[in-house]
């Protein structure tokens, strides 16, 4: 017998890399691909839009490896037989098949060797079902190795690869010489006494700015650890600076990163979007108090937190490095030996957060502009953070002076979960009281579209928790507590008084943005123009005590101080959240007396939240006509809105009362299937609040009122439906189970069909459905929609759970062989048009499990 171990080495690599190279690509013109990652799963031939290869020609492949290493072998020489040779050859064309799977990038791929690479590749296919002997596992280990060896001389002959280890290398030792640098900075030139301040004024960074604060509120001010509550948000290019005929290189990354890649940032946010945390994080994180892994860039320098506000004086020259210190009022001040600031600038090693651009006066941004340009040239190489709202100065207002611009992005759900339970943990609260906010924001429509960025989300939390867990029990209290502190609280405690010249009262703020709010809503307008806006402004002033304020003046004070406005493109204004501009809208078409008018939109779903709010505004009366107004519409979605505002008007009469809930049970809930379609078509999101819950329901009306919410599809109706998880009616189980095709796939799993008491039927039609099924531990029946590759099924369900299994695709290429990978199996159902073409696919030697059948369902 030959020596296993060296057989594979016996095939010449003139056979070899031929192959090899049918697995990849071809290589494009230059290095195309060297500013980003390029992994190996991208380079393959057999996957994506560039297949020049097919996944049978990879079986091929492998087949004439095993023929030529098995020719080379003398006679009485072969170390497995024809069979074993086949199940080798399955193995090793598996295991080739992975390297449009792994995500190791080529460099790095080489940087293994071909014994760890081969491993690696290896890794996800396991041996047991091939049944190798000794000498047939030797072989492959030893194929195997060969490939591996000729792939990775393969990827360093690449031109991307060449010029992609170039760069990486560079990388590495530009950042050894940098460290090197800040270190000779640091050490021989700073002297014992620099050395002391710095550990002392990072103390006094790490107590001024370590905590994070909430303003506004009915109960104050109140302060939480910056490392506990902290939230990593996103940044992303502004649109404006993105080519419209491609994606953005790098659409978003984390905020605390934007000095990662860029020296110089100019960062924009909405009000409350965090950038006075970010800039907290920045200078906390410099100065050595709080250690982040992924932020080297930050490690050896001295933050200079700089807030707008309170360096920039009238009639006073801004301050220079030496006098930032004092500037901001720090106590340590006073201790800072001569010429540290400048020593530490010219270093390399500031950090320079400028935090406020928008919280000065217009007369005096020009000369923070120059008063900026001036540092950086005077100071290079140092990083720069300057933030401001959007609309405060032009695009590219830094741009001339080097600096890159970016957004601060709204906050997506994850990261209102990960923020309100934070912020729960910081306060000493217990968990359950932020689950049940969470529950109300996912469930609430209206609170959902509040929970957009740190300073609403804080808004939330400390309501509910200040009422023991319990936000205001009706919107107009909600929205009049966010408006007071976004209004006048927030400012006043941030010490903020009429920094653009003009300070406008609360009312005042409330009856100009009432008008902006309802101008649009009226003309079914989401934003205005600048003139527009300029104009309503200008036809309020006569009637306001404003001191002959200007309407230029009073709508930048507007637009800068209130939170609620922003101009999201240059000459164009809207409201940042639309609720508010809904409830400020109802407000005034109350004392407009516009309530005919809020009727005859009843039909329309702009409108639906304006109406709403407006029976919450009207007195006793007014609302009462509304409500008789929407009933008699006779329409299921009259009946619905006026079902709903009964919760909003203060004060209804009984025999009005009785009016609207009569008209409201011949709807709800829905008689038969087709009403549940027609009333959640009507309701949407309202509808929810109306049906019954699973406590109340039973039989076909608990399936008529999960069906209703299945066809409202919203992510409300995805937290109504959990209510219904563990009802005990199998039709509910069985809807349950069928839809989750409609809605959010990860979630839907997680909320419910994890907590199913049985396994229904669910229908997958992409590899991620089966990895989702997967990570709950597999599922018992599943029904695979659309056409389906074999290697997907077997790798990704888990075999012992599955029991039931539908295929939607007329037969399986490979036939049916397959399905004794789950030994679990008791029924398969394939839909077709013709019952005999599945029954002759059977193979001679499939065997089931006993108590398994096979039959086919002709489709519809």
């Amino acid at each position: 017998m030959v020596d296993v171990t060296a057989l594979g080495a016996r095939v010449a690599s003139s056979a070899v890399v031929p192959l090899v190279k049918r697995l990849f690509v071809r290589d494009g013109p230059g290095a195309g691909l060297v500013d980003r990652p390029v992994r190996i799963s991208a380079l393959v031939s057999f996957r994506g839009e560039k297949r020049d290869v097919t996944p049978k020609d990879v079986d091929k492949i492998a087949a004439e490896l095993v023929r030529r290493a098995l020719a080379s072998a003398g006679p009485g020489e072969e170390p497995v037989d024809a069979a074993e040779a086949v199940a080798v050859k399955d193995a090793l064309a598996r295991t080739l098949a992975r390297l449009g799977e792994i995500t190791v990038e080529d460099f790095e791929a080489v940087g293994l060797g071909p014994e760890r690479f081969a491993r690696e590749l290896g890794a996800g296919v396991p041996l047991a079902p091939y049944g190798l002997g000794e000498g047939g596992t030797l072989l492959y280990e030893r194929l195997l190795h060969t490939a591996s060896l000729h792939i990775l001389n393969f990827l360093t002959q690449r031109s991307t690869y060449v010029a992609r280890q170039q760069t990486v290398q560079t990388q590495q030792l530009a950042r050894l010489v940098q460290a090197v640098d800040v270190l000779l900075e640091r050490l021989p030139s700073q002297s014992a006494e620099d050395a002391g301040f710095e550990e002392r004024y990072a103390d006094h960074v790490a107590a001024r700015h370590g905590t994070l604060t909430i303003y506004g509120l009915d109960a104050g001010t109140r302060e939480w650890p910056l490392d506990t509550a902290y939230l990593s948000l996103e940044a992303t290019r502004p649109q404006a600076a993105w080519d419209g005929r491609r994606s953005p290189e790098y659409p978003t990354l984390a905020a605390e990163q934007v000095l990662a890649g860029h020296d110089q940032v100019f960062l924009r946010g909405v009000a409350g979007s965090g950038k006075t945390t970010l800039v907290q994080w920045l200078a906390v994180t410099a100065a050595g108090r709080v250690y982040d892994h992924g932020m080297p860039h930050l490690i050896g320098r001295v933050p200079f937190v700089l807030p707008m506000r309170r360096i920039v004086r009238p009639d006073a020259e801004l301050p220079l490095p030496g006098d930032f210190l004092r500037a901001v009022g720090a106590p340590v001040a006073g201790e800072q030996p001569p010429g540290w600031a400048e020593r530490v600038l010219r270093a390399r090693r500031g950090v320079l957060l400028v935090d406020g651009i928008d919280e000065i006066a217009d007369d005096r941004r020009a000369a923070v502009r120059r008063w900026l340009r001036e540092l950086v040239r005077a100071f290079p190489g140092n990083l720069w953070l300057v933030t401001s709202r959007p609309s405060a100065v032009p695009q590219d207002w830094l741009a001339a002076e080097g600096f890159h611009e970016l957004d601060l992005a709204r906050m997506g759900r994850t990261e209102v979960d990960t923020f309100v339970r934070r912020w729960h943990r910081a306060a000493g609260a217990e968990e359950s009281v932020g689950e049940s906010l969470l529950a109300s924001v996912r469930s609430t429509s209206e609170l959902n579209e509040l929970a957009t960025n740190p300073l609403m989300c804080g808004m939330l939390c400390a309501l509910h928790r200040d009422r023991r867990g319990f936000l205001p029990q009706d919107r107009r209290s909600l929205y009049e507590a966010a408006l007071t502190m976004l209004l006048e609280r927030r400012d006043r405690e941030r010490e903020l008084h009429g920094s653009d010249g003009v300070r406008l009262a609360y009312a005042t703020q409330v009856q100009l943005l009432q008008k902006l709010a309802w101008w649009l809503i009226r003309n079914s307008r989401h934003e205005m123009d600048r003139d527009e806006a300029l104009g309503i402004v200008n036809r309020a002033l006569p009637a306001l005590n404003l001191d002959g304020a200007g309407d230029e003046e009073v709508y930048r004070a507007l637009l800068l101080r209130s939170g609620l406005l922003r101009e999201p493109a240059e000459g164009r204004v809207d409201f940042l959240h639309r609720t508010f501009q809904d409830y400020l809208g109802a407000r005034l078409a109350v004392q407009e007396m516009d309530l005919d008018l809020l009727v005859n939109h009843a039909g329309t779903d702009q409108w639906e939240d304006v109406i709403l709010l407006a029976l919450a505004h009207a007195r006793p009366k007014e609302a009462e006509h509304m409500l008789l107004r929407l009933t008699g519409l006779g329409t299921p979605r009259g009946t619905l809105l006026a079902a709903a505002g009964l919760r909003y008007a203060a004060e209804v009469e009984a025999g009005v009362r009785r009016r609207v809930e009569a008209g409201l049970a011949t709807h709800v809930p829905p008689p038969t299937f087709e009403a549940a379609e027609e009333v959640a078509r009507a309701g949407g999101d309202l509808v929810l609040g109306l049906l019954p819950g699973p406590e109340e329901t039973d039989g076909q009306v608990a399936a008529l009122v999960v069906m209703t919410a299945i066809h409202v599809g919203s992510e409300a109706a995805l937290h109504f439906l959990a209510r219904f998880r563990e009802h005990s009616d199998a039709d509910v189980q069985r809807l349950l189970a069928a839809s989750w095709p409609k809605f959010d796939r990860d979630q839907y799993a997680q909320e419910i069909l994890a907590h199913l008491p049985e396994q229904w039927a669910v229908e997958v039609s992409t590899t991620d459905d089966l990895r989702t099924l997967r990570s709950l531990g597999g599922w018992r029946h599943i029904f695979v929609s659309g056409a389906y590759r074999v290697d997907d099924l077997t790798e990704l369900i888990v075999p012992e759970r599955l029991a039931h299994l539908t295929l939607e695709a007329p037969h399986p290429v490979e036939g049916l062989a397959w399905l004794t990978a789950f030994p679990g199996l008791r029924t398969v159902s394939v839909l077709t048009d013709l019952d005999e073409a599945v029954i002759r696919q059977v193979p001679d030697g499939v065997e089931l499990h006993p108590s398994a059948s096979l039959y086919s369902q002709p489709q519809g």
